[in-house]
């Protein structure tokens, strides 16, 4: 059936047209589009100088002209940073036309994102992090595998899943070759993906009771799995994760993200005690098992392991010494995941 439905937003940083969306396809109860409306939602907290990468990559996006994409916009969502961003972002606004701002104290990327949805215009919602840098055809590549996932399975219960690839090339973060620990097996996860609007809201969104670090995006995607959606993987639509380069000044923070991972781990556990969420935590004494012996029980730690690991970046290897330092981050890990258990027991 025909449905024509123009789009317009406005706020302080930008203005936004959508065109006309052309018809709907109704197939038996669902009724599923050939075109889509995007709207990226990106929490962000004191990442500026990231952050316009991110945004300038999705200004200048290349679509086809016959494209199945009516238009998108970007709604940014400032999780009450102190860098300057939104002073950024207003003096130059002009050159972010597809942007809509809105701002908040800092609560965390749960409560932005649940935000960004209600604001979003779109019927479709990306997620990405704003220190993702993406491709010139990013946006092309998910609205294809969109439309052409309503076609092959006659509805829209599905999402797609983009690759990320980790960099800490900040010059040329789209140069990063793609990488074995790029690899995710995670059903959902904000970092790169497309869901039709509606199923968040039917799944009833981000839980907020995720105050700490980890868990709230998987979390959610086990209530889409109950909803009946399915995974389509989209390697096309590639996303450059950029992080500074590991340093030994990090680990206290990657430590505490260990331990707050591990307490989230413990509450997501709560909220769907299964064997398949045990395993996503790892609150199995296979892995208190495999990560104690790899550790030597602890004895492989921040202090002892650091040497070795200044002596790898001192040599231009900062991310094996990252993947290294994983051993004993990963103990932390199990460790925060076990003392939480015990405590809620």
């Amino acid at each position: 059936m025909q449905s024509v439905c123009k789009i317009l937003a406005k706020s302080e940083i930008g203005t936004v047209f959508a065109p006309e969306l052309s018809y709907l396809i109704k197939m038996g109860s669902s009724v599923v589009s050939d075109t889509v409306f995007l709207s990226i939602v990106i929490p962000t907290y004191n990442r500026k100088a990231i952050l316009e990468k991110c945004l300038r990559a999705l200004e200048t996006q290349q679509l086809n002209v016959s494209s199945s994409i009516t238009g998108y916009e970007i709604i940014l969502v400032d999780d009450g940073s102190t860098d300057g961003t939104l002073e950024w972002l207003e003096t130059y606004k002009t050159e972010f036309p597809h942007v809509r701002t809105f701002q908040q104290d800092h609560q965390g990327p749960a409560v932005a994102r649940n935000l960004g949805v209600e604001k979003a215009q779109g019927d479709t919602i990306i997620f990405i992090d704003s220190d993702l840098v993406v491709t010139e055809n990013f946006l092309q590549a998910h609205g294809d595998a969109l439309v052409q996932g309503r076609e092959k399975l006659g509805s829209d219960r599905f999402f797609t899943y983009g690759a990320v690839i980790n960099t800490c090339n900040f010059d040329h973060p789209t140069s990063e070759p793609y990488k074995l620990t790029d690899f995710s097996a995670a059903f959902f996860a904000t970092g790169n993906v497309a869901i039709p609007k509606h199923w968040l809201e039917k799944a009833g969104l981000f839980d907020t009771s995720f105050q700490l670090y980890g868990w709230e995006d998987l979390e959610l995607g086990v209530r889409l799995k109950k909803l009946g959606l399915t995974l389509i993987k989209c390697p096309q639509a590639v996303g450059y994760h950029w992080h500074p380069p590991f340093s030994l000044d990090q680990i206290k923070s990657l430590i505490d993200k260990e331990i707050q991972r591990g307490r989230m781990g413990v509450l997501f556990y709560q909220k769907h005690p299964t064997w398949e969420v045990r395993m996503m935590i790892q609150m199995t004494w296979l892995h208190r098992l495999l990560w104690g012996m790899l550790s030597l029980n602890g004895t492989l730690n921040e202090r002892t392991m650091a040497p070795f690991l200044q002596w790898l970046i001192n040599r231009g290897k900062p991310q094996l010494a990252l993947e290294i330092a994983r051993i004993f981050l990963n103990w932390y890990n199990v460790k925060g995941v076990y003392e939480a258990y015990a405590e809620v027991r």
